[in-house]
């Protein structure tokens, strides 16, 4: 799945990471995670030799791409009137996603052909976390390591973008890859926990990661130490 737009910068602008970086890989990750996605989700999860390729990346384009282009061609319009009356679209963006999260987990679970458990959810949830989890801490220690020559700011920003995955992108690219098919809300469930895990865990290690990186800073600015 392709990266958030928000959630990634928000928690590298808190630890006090390299948020240029994280803009730049989160627009960019979005961009081209409509194309690969649908890739690696016919290639992993499977499908039939009937799905219409060609159809799903127009559909995905019309639906994304499109309202990008023209919001960013709108943007150098009207910018100066957005930096004078700053309208709400923070918050509209948050209660649209909220509303995206609220119809999606109602889809899902109000489908009477999902025949799944509390016990299963609680499994699925289970390995998600463990996987986030995994998935941080591996490219936290990898990213910080010295052969690769990144800043601590270049480690919180890779650890943050690498592992977060976008909900308000990959649930409508789910619904027009498998439209119509009845494992769709089986398929939705493990992104549906994913994302407020995502968030709920990197929320909870902004103070420790940003002392760890205050450490990092202040030890190769200081003379004689590794």
């Amino acid at each position: 799945m392709p990266p958030p737009v928000s959630s990634a910068v928000i928690l590298t602008k808190a630890v006090g990471g390299n948020e240029a970086a994280a803009i730049f890989n989160s627009a960019f990750g979005s961009f081209l995670g409509i194309f690969v996605t649908p890739l690696l989700l016919l290639l992993f999860l499977g499908s039939s030799s009937t799905v219409p390729y060609s159809s799903v990346f127009m559909t995905l384009t019309m639906t994304v791409v499109v309202p990008l282009i023209i919001g960013q061609i709108s943007r150098r319009y009207i910018k100066e009137w957005l930096e004078r009356t700053k309208p709400p679209f923070g918050q509209v963006g948050q209660g649209v996603l909220l509303l995206i999260i609220y119809t999606t987990f109602c889809d899902t679970f109000s489908n009477p052909a999902l025949e799944m458990d509390r016990y299963s959810l609680a499994a699925i949830a289970v390995i998600v976390f463990s996987l986030q989890v995994f998935l941080i801490s591996l490219a936290f220690f990898l990213s910080k390591h010295p052969r690769l020559g990144f800043e601590p700011g270049d480690t919180v920003t890779i650890m943050y973008c690498a592992t977060h995955k976008s909900l308000t992108l990959g649930i409508p690219m789910l619904k027009i890859i498998y439209a119509g098919y009845d494992y769709l809300s089986l398929i939705s469930i493990p992104l549906l926990v994913y994302h407020p895990t995502q968030i709920l865990l990197g929320g909870f290690l902004v103070n420790s990661i940003k002392h760890w990186m205050t450490t990092a800073i202040k030890s190769r600015n200081t003379p004689g130490v590794v």
